[in-house]
């Protein structure tokens, strides 16, 4: 039988604060009604569909690609591979090299997460000059059935560049890419379990989500 031993939070809280991609728009929480003046509290909330912690569906980058929608649920979550990249500087591009201890753990349908822990320079310039995988990562992470990558960057491609080869490549392949995710160095456990469910908008590029991993128990 299994329960859950552990899980740990990969998601950055929702504030005004949140941490978004240069351009997007700016989030915001307000309070809509009260409890003392209309019998109920409730709020009002402004967020892009990449805002914070989020998932990008193959529309983000192809209008002829698949909306969140669409894409089945299974794709968020499964086993996890964890690809410890924390040396890498700003701008520097994750490598074949960085991969190959992890090349015999890396199997068809695993979630493959780097972490670079780049989410603690959140509110620095630092920040947006971050890790990134590069094409022949992105090519190899297909080609052996991947589906689903997360990174603790605010961008699986350079920020700023212009070319965009992770998310061509992801959304050519009607694949998902998770952006913007935090605490990958709090998964302490071997072999977690990653949920990551989007909200069901209808016809956009992608979402917020509540990202987590999971550290089964088996009695």
């Amino acid at each position: 039988m299994k329960k859950i031993k552990k899980i740990v939070d990969l998601s950055w809280e929702f504030t005004a604060d949140t941490p978004i991609y240069p351009g997007d728009p700016e989030p915001s929480v307000t309070v809509a009604t009260t409890l003392e003046k209309e019998g109920y509290n409730l709020s009002t909330l402004v967020m892009g569909t990449q805002t914070g912690t989020h998932v990008d569906a193959p529309y983000h980058f192809s209008n002829t690609g698949e909306t969140i929608d669409n894409m089945e649920l299974d794709f968020f979550l499964g086993d996890a591979v964890v690809v410890h990249v924390t040396e890498k500087k700003a701008d520097e591009a994750i490598t074949m090299e960085d991969i190959e201890p992890y090349k015999n753990d890396i199997t068809e349908g695993k979630v493959v997460l780097f972490n670079t822990n780049w989410y603690k320079k959140r509110g620095t310039e630092e920040f947006f000059h971050h890790p990134y995988v590069n094409g022949e990562v992105a090519k190899f992470l297909v080609d052996k059935g991947i589906r689903f990558i997360g990174i603790d960057t605010i961008n699986a491609d350079q920020t700023g560049g212009t070319e965009f080869p992770v998310h061509d490549l992801f959304s050519e392949n009607r694949l998902m890419i998770g952006e913007n995710w935090a605490f990958f160095d709090k998964i302490d456990f071997k072999n977690p379990y990653v949920i990551a469910l989007p909200m069901k908008l209808v016809g956009c590029d992608g979402s917020p989500v509540r990202a987590i991993a999971v550290q089964w128990e088996i009695e």
